[in-house]
């Protein structure tokens, strides 16, 4: 079925999904440009177009991920630009999609000061995070290698896995976050699904007080660690 002209506002309800064939690129755009969409993500691939609206257990799990990283570059002075949901699409690849969140690390300072980002030119989020509570008909894992982003975390189920890109294009499991060697994978997924009886001022500030504990004072960036020239 051929898509013409959509409304340029998508009404769903939480946790819902619609998928759409065979819409072109410039539909596609429109809809992620309309400012009455900003609650609904979109993956493209191709030509499909998929539309979710998350539930709210997937907005506090991605709300802590996301503190949690704010909360590590922060207090270990790791410099960091938060590009949250930005739309990240190329269309010389007829690919797009809104990350649950992401951030430069690597290459923030390729993009320090962007107000908006052209893939073709700029570099990709050094890591994205992606939080899985309902199925999903596209592969975004293969959009993300299309794009080039290097990292992914994806949380599903109280459990967390982090993703390399490889050479080949595709992504490789770890049992650490390349980003954050030292950061115990079992640590995030404790803090990330501790009671939630908890506020979260409460819950950050536990998290805050661990990581001056037991994180700040065996951390070194690696610039520090290096030897004068």
């Amino acid at each position: 079925m051929a898509i013409a002209s959509p409304p340029p506002a998508t009404r769903m309800e939480s946790g819902s999904s619609i998928l759409l064939r065979n819409v072109p690129w410039s539909v596609y755009v429109s809809l992620v440009e309309e400012p009455a969409n900003h609650h609904v993500r979109m993956t493209y691939d191709r030509g499909t177009l998929e539309l979710m609206s998350p539930l709210l257990r997937h907005e506090k799990h991605l709300i802590r991920l996301r503190r949690m990283i704010d909360t590590l570059t922060e207090m270990l002075n790791i410099p960091v630009i938060g590009a949250g949901s930005t739309t990240l699409k190329r269309e010389d690849l007829e690919r797009g999609l809104e990350p649950d969140s992401c951030f430069y690390l690597a290459n923030e300072l390729r993009v320090r000061g962007k107000t908006d980002l052209d893939l073709t030119i700029d570099p990709p989020p050094d890591l994205a995070i992606e939080v899985d509570v309902t199925s999903r008909s596209l592969n975004r894992q293969g959009i993300y290698a299309a794009l080039g982003v290097p990292e992914i975390w994806r949380f599903e189920n109280e459990s967390l896995w982090v993703y390399q890109l490889q050479q080949d294009g595709t992504y490789t499991r770890l049992d650490s976050s390349p980003t954050f060697p030292f950061l115990a994978l079992e640590d995030v997924v404790r803090f990330a699904t501790q009671d939630n009886a908890a506020n979260d001022t409460t819950w950050i500030r536990s998290f805050r007080a661990w990581v001056q504990a037991e994180l700040a004072p065996r951390f070194t960036r690696p610039d520090e660690g290096a030897e004068p020239a």
